[in-house]
């Protein structure tokens, strides 16, 4: 039997819908209001018995709400997670944190100053391929990690809508805030985080605008260092096709190799094979590849929930300082230096 967690969605859009609550449904939680200005969005999740609101304080003032996904285009989060906050309500807020860093430091405020339980939706931290990658790292397989390697790519163009009919909104800088590297980046930023045990502490970046008719960047590569000198290189694109080979996390060490393919998105599955440094001899790493990283994330939010001891896993702290990792990715190409932590 699950936490049985009533959750609140702030903004039905093709995540929310696709992935997100099903996601909750898996865990054994409760999807229980809805909050969108879309009447579309409304009939859907009340479609799928879910009450639904066109603002925010209707959700707010929802009594079986408990936690709230807020899956907005990425200029609106500041303004939910405010509110959200300021109702005491736990929040777990898609990345990037917000379009522009002044508001993520905002909402970061607004956390600390209000006591709330707050996570940034990075469900790549949940998927059982990268957990299994993680724990072999702990156990010392690797020896001493030297280098993280990803890329994460897909192909994304002005044409694109989701199945829904929603609006293509990460194309446009007001709403997003940038193009594939404040969509995709953050997430191999958070991961170099989570597997080498420690964040970047600089960042630089090369953007291009190469394939897409749009008037955000369409590619990215990213070179970063931990401050133990732990190396990390990230390729994010929207102009990848979705045949060719897109989607890979390597992290090498001392002693030997992970190698991770298919397994960032949102999906479960993939696979993961370890290279001993030694012999040269590669062999599987077995992993759950059944359960979505959404399905984990939904667990573990409202395990930690219900357990405040597990909210430790949980840190505005380092959640803004990948955003500032990202601000600084961009600035980099004028010359900007890296943020402290």
């Amino acid at each position: 039997m699950g936490d049985n967690v009533g959750w609140g969605i702030v903004g039905y859009g093709w995540v929310a819908r696709d992935y997100m609550a099903p996601g909750i449904r898996a865990a054994g939680h409760r999807l229980v209001a809805v909050c969108d200005p879309g009447e579309g969005s409304r009939r859907a999740a009340e479609s799928e018995g879910a009450r639904a609101y066109g603002d925010l304080a209707g959700l707010i003032a929802d009594p079986e709400v408990e936690a709230v996904y807020v899956a907005t285009p990425n200029h609106l989060h500041r303004e939910a997670v405010d509110a959200l906050a300021v109702a005491g309500k736990a929040v777990l807020c898609e990345k990037p944190m917000a379009a522009q860093l002044p508001d993520a430091e905002a909402m970061a405020d607004a956390v600390r100053r209000h006591r709330v339980f707050y996570g940034t939706a990075f469900d790549q931290r949940h998927h059982p391929g990268h957990r299994a990658m993680r724990a072999l790292i702990e156990a010392g397989r690797l020896g001493t990690v030297t280098a993280v390697r990803i890329v994460y790519a897909c192909w994304l163009d002005r044409a694109w809508t989701s199945v829904a009919g929603l609006d293509n909104w990460r194309i446009d800088p007001s709403q997003a805030g940038g193009g594939a590297l404040m969509d995709l980046a953050p997430h191999g930023i958070d991961l170099v985080d989570f597997l080498a045990g420690e964040s970047l502490a600089t960042i630089t970046a090369l953007t291009q605008a190469r394939a897409q008719d749009y008037a955000v960047d369409d590619g990215a590569l990213l070179i970063g260092r931990t401050g133990t000198g732990v190396l990390a290189n990230l390729h994010v694109a929207y102009n990848c096709p979705d045949a060719l080979p897109r989607r890979r996390l390597e992290v090498v060490g001392t002693k030997g190799m992970l190698a991770a393919v298919d397994t960032m998105g949102q999906v479960a599955g993939g696979s993961l094979v370890f290279t001993d440094g030694a012999s040269g001899r590669s062999e599987p790493v077995a992993f759950d590849t059944q359960a979505s990283p959404f399905l984990e994330q939904v667990r573990a939010f409202g395990s930690a929930l219900r357990r405040p001891e597990e909210r430790a896993a949980y840190s505005v702290e380092r959640d803004l300082h990948t955003m500032r990792l990202v601000a600084a990715a961009y600035a980099s190409e004028r010359g900007a230096a890296a943020p402290g932590r």
